[in-house]
């Protein structure tokens, strides 16, 4: 079976320019989705628990994040927070607004990338159930 060739249409198609490299890396991918399914923030510890991160790994994809806009941190006073750690205190970080608008722009490319991959998909699956009749 052979596909059909592409039309001038077509031009850029699938080029999905809204999958920015900043947030397309796995790791800091994982990072936005913990910090946007919590909004009030999550300290380092917490952070580094759901994304399955290393202290040193974290840390670079976090300051990654900072650099672009994306994510803000806070030292919190002892006083908001148990102490954890070795008597540091405690850093928080949260998305910026920045942050929340790109991941979930970057979310609706991705979703975009589904409904096309599917619809490739389900137009092949036509033309073969009309070949085989």
């Amino acid at each position: 079976m052979t596909s059909d060739p592409p039309t001038p249409d077509d031009a850029g198609r699938f080029a999905y320019d809204g999958l920015e490299r900043v947030i397309h890396e796995k790791a800091r991918l994982g990072i936005l989705t913990s910090l946007v399914t919590h909004p009030g923030g999550l300290v380092f510890t917490d952070l580094k628990e759901l994304v399955g991160l290393t202290d040193g790994n974290l840390n670079r994809h976090l300051v990654v994040l900072e650099e672009a806009g994306f994510v803000e941190s806070q030292a919190l006073k002892p006083s908001a927070l148990k102490k954890r750690g070795r008597g540091k205190r405690p850093t928080q970080y949260r998305l910026t607004k920045l942050g929340r608008k790109r991941f979930l722009e970057y979310i609706g490319q991705l979703e975009q990338v589904v409904r096309d991959a599917g619809s490739v998909q389900a137009s092949r699956d036509a033309r073969a159930a009309g070949a085989s009749t």
